[in-house]
């Protein structure tokens, strides 16, 4: 029976992706909704129909009152078969649409809906480009997408938990009451009125608190992940009291938010109390007047007591379900400010895939200056010929990490555009792109995972003698048959930590080259690859690195001069330009930037900050 309700909505359906998600609050829940529409008519059904059974009851409660005014014995023969019916149905029926209503809410909806709005929009940020992350706060994106899920799962479950069925209530409570007599009608609806102004002004208030609330404490999980991101420097540097000032600081403002919030709650309690003593007083002490006059039966008395204090206990649960659904509605507004953000960096309509017949790459007048109207690139030309092995160097902020960015279109240039065999990358799609290229970076993070899946990553389909081949390749095989992480699992199954923490500097570039090597792209991309080697390694593995080369279109950008000193051709940067380009022996001839780099190496390394 569970799995039957739990299958009625698959949280993975396909779905038609867009790059502009709405940005307003409901049409965002209508666009997420779609897959539930038929779901949620029948929880509104069945919320309405457990409602009215609910009123009928007490309803009938006040005619049994009624009908024992007799003998038991004339009682029973008159009203026997119709108490029976009563208890069956309350013992079966009732029970029955309960239990398909809170199936239907508990198993069919929530799980599903929450799951699917996280799926979504994890698939959605996934898609965004590298400037984009690094406008924002890891923890902070990965707080939204966990928040908003749960957070949207409560709206729809106030919706017809409590929305729905208390709005049926409350019409049905109107109906009885007014077929009893009408007059009985009026305390309701005063008691109404006023309640409904106490909700407009709870609801006034509680939304933006609930968002302010909501925004304090993913500032608070930003930092905080941020502090234990960077542990290695807060601990060097001896700074836990400066990190938890800057948390203290945080939490501060959202334990302000929170009590601002939760006045709001306060006020609304107390003014509730009053309201519900207004309403037991007006509508039972008027149906005890009209008993007095001869014109309400005990019974309706009875039934009129009854509703009122279930309206009574009711209207608290109601009042916060109401702010719960509109605080949860804070919540995933403020989720939205990250998912439904557009996609800043997409394929053109018409991309396709990049057919690499060469390996040629051309720049034409290419400028990137990050917004800034400076720094980056500077209408660059250059032209790399297939198989063609191009050495960077440069002073911080030359470009020559703009220009590998570029090349893997992690954003778009300001001007100009890159040709690779002929074809514009701005028109060819940016995962087909991405898989001709094979890069090492200086920042050699891993996934937090085993050492086997950080391999694969370069290529999940190749084969366990692929992997311990490219592992080899790289120095790396000896150490990874030595690893052991706390779980007790070794080798190539052991988990490296967060980016790859466990290991050692050296060792997780080893793993980063053997990813690479795996993967066999045809262009292959450089940025101080050795850089974390000590010499005895890199000596091991030069051969390695020459091997890597054969056959590609390489870059490599290196500080240490020595490992592109055999490079075909090595272009100087400065200022977004290329100011020198050549041979190393041209170049030291020509005795300008790279010569004054060379003479200033120490041990073969060029005293100049890496490029950001």
């Amino acid at each position: 029976m569970f799995r039957f309700f739990e299958n009625l909505v698959d949280p993975f359906v396909a779905y038609d992706e867009t790059d502009t998600p709405p940005t307003r609050l409901w049409p965002f829940m209508l666009d997420y909704s779609q897959p539930f529409l038929r779901v949620f008519i029948w929880a509104g059904l069945l919320s309405i129909v457990v409602a009215g059974v609910e009123v009928w009851l007490i309803y009938y409660m006040g005619r049994v009152v009624d009908v024992l005014n007799g003998s038991p014995a004339e009682v029973w023969e008159r009203y026997g078969t119709e108490m029976i019916a009563l208890a069956l149905f309350v013992l079966l029926i009732r029970p029955v649409l309960h239990v398909l209503d809170v199936l239907v809410l508990n198993n069919a909806i929530l799980p599903n809906f929450g799951t699917l709005i996280r799926w979504r929009a994890h698939k959605h940020v996934l898609r965004q480009s590298v400037g984009w992350f690094e406008n924002d706060f890891a923890g902070r994106i990965a707080n939204r997408i966990m928040q908003t899920p749960p957070a949207a799962g409560e709206v729809v479950f106030q919706v017809f938990d409590a929305i729905s069925f208390s709005l049926a209530y409350l019409i049905g409570a109107a109906v009885l009451l007014m077929a009893a007599d009408a007059r009985l009608l009026l305390p309701l609806l005063i008691w109404f009125a006023l309640y409904a102004l106490l909700v407009r002004w709870t609801i006034q208030r509680v939304g933006p608190a609930s968002q302010a609330a909501s925004d304090a404490r993913s500032t608070v999980t930003g930092r905080v992940v941020d502090s234990y991101t960077n542990i290695h420097s807060v601990k060097m540097f001896a700074h836990d009291d400066r990190e938890l000032a800057y948390a203290r600081e945080a939490i501060e403002e959202t334990r302000r938010t929170f009590q601002v919030e939760m006045r709001i709650f306060t006020i609304m309690d107390v003014v509730l109390v009053t309201l519900n003593g207004l309403l037991i007083v007006g509508v039972v002490g008027w149906a005890i007047a009209l008993w007095m006059q001869g014109q309400a039966s005990v019974g309706l008395v009875a039934a009129a007591s009854a509703l009122t204090l279930r309206l009574n206990a009711m209207t608290g649960w109601i009042m916060w379900a109401l702010t719960s659904f509109f605080r949860q509605l804070g919540v995933v507004a403020e989720g939205m400010e990250t998912i439904a953000q557009p996609i800043d960096l997409v394929d053109a309509p018409d991309a396709r895939p990049l057919a690499l017949s060469e390996g040629r790459i051309e720049l034409q007048q290419l400028s990137h200056h990050y917004g800034r109207g400076a720094g980056g690139l500077d209408r660059l030309d250059l032209t790399i010929a297939p198989g063609e092995k191009i050495g960077l160097i440069g002073r911080s902020g030359a470009g020559k990490s703009t220009l590998v960015k570029l090349l893997l279109r992690f954003y778009d240039p300001d001007s100009g555009r890159i040709l690779i065999d002929g074809q514009d990358i701005a028109r060819v799609t940016q995962n087909s792109l991405r898989s001709h290229i094979g890069m090492v970076q200086q920042d050699s993070a891993l996934l937090h995972r085993s050492v086997r899946d950080n391999l694969l990553y370069g290529r999940p389909d190749a084969t366990e003698e692929e992997m311990i081949a490219a592992a080899k390749q790289a120095e790396a095989h000896e150490f990874i048959l030595d690893l052991e992480d706390p779980q007790g699992r070794r080798g190539y199954d052991a988990h490296v930590g967060e980016r790859g923490v466990k290991l050692s500097g050296g060792q997780r570039q080893r793993v980063t080259l053997a990813r690479v090597i795996l993967k066999d792209a045809p262009i292959l991309l450089l940025d101080e690859a050795t850089s974390a080697l000590d010499s005895e390694v890199e000596a091991a593995i030069q051969d390695t690195l020459y091997g890597m080369m054969e056959g590609k279109t390489v870059i490599a950008i290196a500080h240490r001069l020595s490992t592109i000193a055999q490079m075909d051709r090595i272009l100087v940067l400065d200022q977004g330009r290329i100011v020198e380009e050549g041979g190393h022996a041209d170049l030291l001839a020509q005795g300008g930037l790279y010569a004054q780099f060379w003479a200033r190496q120490s041990g073969g390394f060029l005293n100049v900050e890496a490029d950001g």
